[in-house]
């Protein structure tokens, strides 16, 4: 049998491949909890900035009252895809995908839109391993070699052409050349900066983790593209960055040293 602690007792056996290759980059990043929780900000920050995304959460979801959960979904989804089965990995791609099927409706501006339409999956998607990749490289592995980040977006595009999307990038260079490309639809608006509110305020499970909480979304905030944190007016002053970077490894530091115990 397969197994690994970032799988959290997830197990393959003889025989089962699973969706991703087991040891491979996905299953290195994905397997550290601390980038992972430092990314997962970044990530919906950024997939917000499109219209349809942001509209399928306003619409669709109780973001204000259990952005945790929402969170946590995304990691479940995140784990079994990575770790687990082949049929375990089918099973929540088949879920999602049939969630998708009642996410529609039309944007202020009257153009429809469905949460199963592949760009909106690809910029869903490419937004997400895009920031846990850089979480990871930042908060955990500044040396991981360009191979091996690229490595990374061919393996998870597996994942993102099964939910549906299409023509989605393999390499930095890819997801680089896509981010330029998709700019000029992306904004930040009223709802938008709504969900990023409820995101940057949701109360930690402990009171007493509050302040690890904040290190984590500021760090969260610092990993953006600067464009994409102009557009959401949530630029910090280039002073304060390195005291978040300090304050966030430490707080990364701390996370797997208490889950390595």
């Amino acid at each position: 049998m397969v197994g690994s602690r970032a799988g959290d007792g997830m197990t393959r056996g003889p025989g089962d491949a699973g969706l991703l290759p087991y040891k491979g980059a996905a299953w290195r990043i994905h397997g550290d909890f601390a980038a992972m929780m430092i990314g997962g900000g970044t990530a919906l920050l950024m997939q917000m900035l499109h219209p349809a995304a942001a509209a399928g959460v306003w619409d669709h979801s109780n973001f204000r009252k259990d952005m945790t959960g929402r969170l946590r979904r995304t990691a479940q989804f995140v784990r079994a895809t990575t770790f687990g089965t082949t049929a375990q990995a089918d099973a929540i791609i088949d879920r999602v995908r049939r969630i998708h099927d009642r996410v529609a409706g039309v944007l202020p501006d009257g153009t429809p839109y469905h949460a199963n339409d592949p760009a909106t999956l690809t910029w869903v998607h490419v937004a997400g391993a895009d920031a846990f990749l850089r979480a990871y490289v930042r908060y955990r592995d500044p040396w991981a070699s360009g191979a091996m980040q690229d490595r990374y977006f061919a393996e998870t595009a597996i994942v993102a052409r099964r939910l549906g999307a299409s023509d989605v990038p393999e390499s930095r260079a890819a997801v680089a050349r896509y981010l330029h490309d998709v700019r000029p639809q992306l904004r930040a608006d009223d709802r938008s900066r709504a969900i990023a509110d409820v995101l940057l305020s949701a109360p930690p499970p402990v009171a007493a983790a509050a302040p690890a909480m904040q290190l984590v979304m500021a760090a969260g905030i610092d990993l953006m593209p600067p464009w994409a944190r102009a557009l959401h007016g949530l630029d910090a002053p280039a002073w304060r960055r390195p005291a978040v970077r300090a304050g966030a490894q430490g707080v990364a530091s701390l996370l797997r040293w208490s889950l390595a115990a």
